[in-house]
């Protein structure tokens, strides 16, 4: 990772100032760097050591700072990880812009890996975000949303990238097709295990730890698990005022409270930890088929702590 944070450094040169200031706002405000790390731990696995893994790894964490740029300008957010946003900082349009340059040079360093495989999965993974991105906004206060379309949603916005990620480390790793798919699975399903925890933290969290408040997603709109299962389980009227919030996310702060209750006490957040766990499982089952290792061991210690993560 001192690698990795070398070439992302390095590849944040730009000549006009405030492209590096706001980039460098952001990725240096923390973060668990994750999906970069879990590109070089498959490669450890994977017994790989292509020079290439580093700048990779970099471009990986570009498309997500990106996608968070955008993310922030969209979701009108003002905190992440307990400082300010970039677009709070900065304002929108550089945001916007400067989440722009991050993709585009996420592209010219993909392009120097000389590699069409590397080239079409991150582009696939990148055009794939997007659709998620597009499908979260159209599902905005929609209270009849389903599971199902749920996990549609968080499996091409957060996941795709988990899954890429490893996937790339395969093909750095010249692995059969069947290891290659092992790898991308294990990202793809503890991707979705990541972002129904990270669902559940909005209503189970702690807020001073996460550096956001509880139920920004219901201020938000976004219809996620704990609310799905919490409409489901509820006793009528709850469910019925769960819903109330989910369609106007103009809700007063006690009516705010009041629907973080009834998905604490509705079992919503026991059940959504459950899907996780099962997420986490298909993860665990998927690096079972790599090589027995310390890299293994740790892709699969990583899948059980995730579930036990509060922030």
């Amino acid at each position: 990772m001192r690698e990795v944070d070398v070439v992302i450094a390095r590849r944040l040169a730009s000549s006009v100032p405030l492209v590096g200031e706001v980039a460098r706002y952001i990725i240096s405000a923390g973060g668990k760097r994750l999906r970069p790390v879990l590109l070089l731990l498959v490669c450890g696995a994977l017994g790989c050591a292509d020079a290439r893994r580093h700048t990779l790894a970099a471009v990986i964490e570009f498309i997500h700072t990106a996608t968070l740029l955008h993310d922030d300008v969209v979701d009108e957010s003002a905190l992440r990880r307990g400082v300010l946003t970039a677009n709070q900082r900065f304002g929108n349009p550089a945001s916007v812009l400067v989440g722009d340059f991050l993709y585009s040079r996420a592209f010219q360093m993909m392009v120097e890996a000389g590699d069409m495989r590397v080239m079409q999965i991150l582009a696939d993974a990148t055009n794939v975000i997007a659709e998620g991105e597009v499908m979260q906004l159209v599902n905005m206060h929609d209270a009849d949303l389903a599971q199902e379309a749920y996990l549609q949603v968080i499996r091409s916005k957060t996941a795709k990238l988990f899954e890429a990620s490893c996937r790339l480390s395969a093909v750095l790793a010249g692995s059969v097709p069947a290891i290659e798919d092992a790898c991308a699975e294990y990202g793809r399903s503890l991707g979705t295990a990541f972002q129904i925890i990270d669902d559940v933290l909005d209503y189970d969290g702690d807020a001073q730890e996460m550096g956001k408040n509880l139920g920004d997603d219901l201020r938000e709109g976004k219809t996620t698990l704990p609310l799905i299962l919490a409409m489901q389980c509820a006793a009528e009227h709850e469910a019925a005022l769960v819903r109330a919030a989910i369609q106007d996310s103009t809700a007063e702060a006690s009516t705010l409270a009041r629907i973080i209750d009834i998905v604490r006490r509705s079992g919503a957040l026991e059940a959504a930890r459950n899907v996780a766990a099962q997420q986490a499982q298909q993860a665990t089952n998927a690096a079972g088929l790599l090589p027995d290792n310390a890299y293994t061991g740790a892709l699969l210690e990583l899948a059980t702590q995730l579930l036990q993560r509060r922030a």
